[in-house]
């Protein structure tokens, strides 16, 4: 697909966004009650849920650290989640780039120190894919990780941004992101004092384009970090109402 094709003379995108809006954002924490903390995540077409469990106790002892917290993460995709129906392995190279991402981003967020001698699991399940599945995935584990109560320094909010035909565009679809001609960004933030703590892009940017990218991503992050909010708060307040009857 072309540029010209991915953004209109008229500014408007192949879902109808214009280059700086979001798609549209559900989320809501506490949604499985087998887990310690939960949280079902929407962003456009792309749906991720996730379960934390911990800490706990080490599944393997010997693995145990005296001094902090080991954080396991694990992410699955559904044969479903697109069009292609293939069942992914658990050595899936890209599977395991994702967990990867996702751990080195909260390690240096979850106050590990607080837990030493056991173990955190975060289980990444990606319902559908659209785009965006690495952004998805880490807002969808914030969310999970304080709805277990899990201490952190912060929230942790993602968002991707991109470059079509010279135009700054937030958010990537799948269609956005699959072009070999749209760089393809993700930043993952710390809202309260606006450090990063995670930068990865997938394709060559050009240098003199890379700030006006990452200013839009990180205005996306903001914007999350909102709605994240608004979810702990919703679920703050259903917990207050079923503990006043």
């Amino acid at each position: 697909m072309s540029r010209q094709e991915l953004l209109s003379p008229e500014g408007l995108r192949v879902d109808g966004r214009r280059a700086n809006e979001l798609r549209r954002i559900s989320c809501r924490a506490s949604v499985l009650n087998s887990a310690d903390g939960s949280a079902y995540y929407e962003q456009g077409n792309t749906k991720v849920l996730v379960a934390v469990y911990g800490p706990r106790e080490p599944r393997n002892r010997s693995l145990a650290q005296h001094d902090q917290a080991a954080i396991n993460v694990e992410f699955n995709v559904a044969p479903f989640s697109t069009s292609e129906r293939r069942k992914r392995s658990k050595g899936d190279k890209r599977l395991l780039e994702i967990s990867s991402f996702v751990k080195q981003t909260f390690e240096g967020v979850i106050q590990t120190a607080i837990y030493p001698r056991s173990q955190i699991d975060i289980y990444i399940h990606l319902l559908q894919h659209d785009g965006g599945t690495l952004e998805a995935c880490i807002n969808a584990a914030t969310l999970a990780l304080v709805d277990a109560g899990i201490s952190m320094v912060d929230y942790v909010c993602a968002c991707t941004a991109g470059f079509v035909d010279d135009t700054p565009v937030l958010d990537l679809n799948f269609v956005e992101e699959s072009s070999i001609e749209t760089p393809d960004l993700t930043v993952a933030i710390l809202p309260r004092n606006g450090n990063i703590a995670l930068l990865q892009m997938e394709s060559k940017l050009h240098s003199s384009k890379l700030e006006d990218v990452m200013e839009l991503a990180i205005e996306g992050c903001k914007h999350i970090h909102r709605k994240l909010d608004q979810a702990v708060l919703a679920t703050a307040n259903d917990l207050a109402e079923k503990l006043s009857h």
